[in-house]
Formats: C-alpha cells, sequence, structure tokens
C-alpha cells in the first residue's frame, strides 16, 4: 500500500489530509476516515492502511484545519489535562453541523475525483467525534455516501440539539452502522433507542449495538483500547463495506 499526503480544497481553505492507496492498479471504493478528537495522526494513518489492504482507498483530512498549525494531543492525557481540555474545545466548538456538512462534501468531492477511486459514492467511519461527524455527513450528503459506521462516537441522538444527527435521519440514504461502548456517558441506552427509532422511521438500513468496552475502544493509541472490540470493529466494518461498497476483497 502507498501513502500520500495531499490537500483537500474546502470553502475555508485547505485540509492536509493522509491519502492510502492499495496496491495494484485499481480502480478501488473511497472511504472517508473521520478521526477522534485528537485528530490526524499516526494511529489513524495506520488505520488508513489497514483499510487499504483491505482494497479502499481511505482519505484522513485534518479536521481541525482552520486552525492552522495546532499542536498534536496527546490522547493519553488529553481529557485529564485542563489546559488541553479547553484547547481541544477552542478547536472543536468551530465544527459546526453546517461546516462538518461543508467539509465532508470538499472531502467527499476530492476522493471521488481521484483516478484511483471508483464509483459515485464513498463509505465513511468516524471514532469517537468522528463518529458524530460520520452520521453527520450522511445526513449531510445523502447519496454521496453509500455506508457510513460510528464506533463509539457520542451524542448521536440528544432529543434538546438542533444539531443531533439523529434528526436529519430522513435524508440518509446509506446503510448505518453504529457500535457504543457499554461504558460511555456520550452515548446512552436512551439514545441508541431514540437513533433506532429515527432510523427505522425513515426505512434506513442500519444496526446499533454496544460492545461491551469503554469509550475510545478501537482506537489503539487511546488508553482504554480494547483488542477483541477492535477485532469485532474491523470484522463489522469490513462486512459494511463489503456489502455497500464493493470492496475487491
Amino acid at each position: 500500500m502507498r501513502r500520500l499526503d495531499v490537500q483537500i480544497p474546502t470553502a475555508d481553505g485547505h485540509s492536509n489530509g493522509s491519502l492510502h492507496l492499495p496496491d495494484g492498479d485499481g480502480p478501488w471504493p473511497g472511504v472517508l476516515v473521520f478521526p477522534d478528537a485528537g485528530g490526524l495522526r499516526e494511529t489513524f494513518r495506520r488505520l488508513g492502511d489497514r483499510l487499504a489492504s483491505m482494497g479502499y482507498v481511505a482519505l484522513i483530512p485534518d479536521i481541525y484545519y482552520r486552525a492552522g498549525q495546532w499542536a498534536p494531543f496527546d490522547v493519553a492525557t488529553l481529557f485529564t489535562d485542563k489546559d488541553e481540555r479547553a484547547r481541544l474545545f477552542t478547536l472543536t466548538s468551530v465544527l459546526t453541523r453546517d461546516r462538518i456538512i461543508a467539509d465532508a462534501r470538499a472531502y467527499a468531492d476530492f476522493l471521488l475525483a481521484r483516478p484511483e477511486v471508483t464509483g459515485s459514492a464513498i463509505g465513511t467511519t468516524g471514532y469517537c467525534l468522528g463518529g458524530r461527524m460520520s452520521l453527520t455527513a450522511a445526513g449531510g450528503l445523502g447519496p454521496a455516501i453509500t455506508a457510513a459506521a460510528s464506533f463509539h462516537g457520542g451524542r448521536l441522538a440528544v432529543a434538546d440539539d438542533p444539531s443531533s444527527p439523529h434528526l436529519s435521519a430522513d435524508r440518509i440514504t446509506a446503510a448505518i452502522y453504529v457500535a457504543g461502548a457499554s461504558d460511555d456517558d456520550s452515548f446512552t441506552a436512551g439514545q441508541a433507542e431514540l437513533l433506532e427509532e429515527a432510523l427505522a422511521d425513515a426505512g434506513v438500513e442500519h444496526t446499533v449495538e454496544f460492545y461491551p468496552a469503554r469509550h475510545g475502544f478501537a482506537v489503539p493509541d487511546n488508553p482504554t483500547y480494547d483488542t477483541e472490540a477492535d477485532s469485532r470493529h474491523w470484522a463489522a466494518l469490513r462486512e459494511l463495506y463489503q456489502a455497500h461498497l464493493h470492496a475487491s476483497r
């Protein structure tokens, strides 16, 4: 597989991203990866490599590109360090629903314009913050996304939040897969019930389930990483994409 550093044009500038290509001639389906709150870093580049080894062109954007050159986070202490939490909030507060959708459209357009990418739609996956972004993108881009996954994503169905992804269920045409963590206050059984109800009412093909793990289970540099849950995550992602993105293997 190959890695390329790329610049993705957006309405507000450009995002420096990491593009991961399978070996061989292609073309292949494209997958957009929304990282967790720690942002684009080596652990997500390795995730992109694995997607490429499965037969997908994976794009991982810098979701915080509007901040310019931002200092990397140490995810081991990110949520216990008061100053780092405050810095993170400054970066994430910019990511409104409209901006997430606009950025996702730019990322999808970039992928679909690549000669290595086939088809007229992509898949998405996201982790933590990126899980919410993945579902938000599915609701905002409609048929441009054919399969969308969220792993330990938070606030996916919050009744009093006008930007909650479940409110756009009637605009989702993708197949949806959501894996919450059983030990995670950011995505509760009540949220799962509300999300399932919204997706079912909208006629969206979906799976919503919980893994017996903590928030962050699928990201290897996270202190709550869980090898069994991670393996289950990869199996679910493979099944979702094979069914809806038609990978070569």
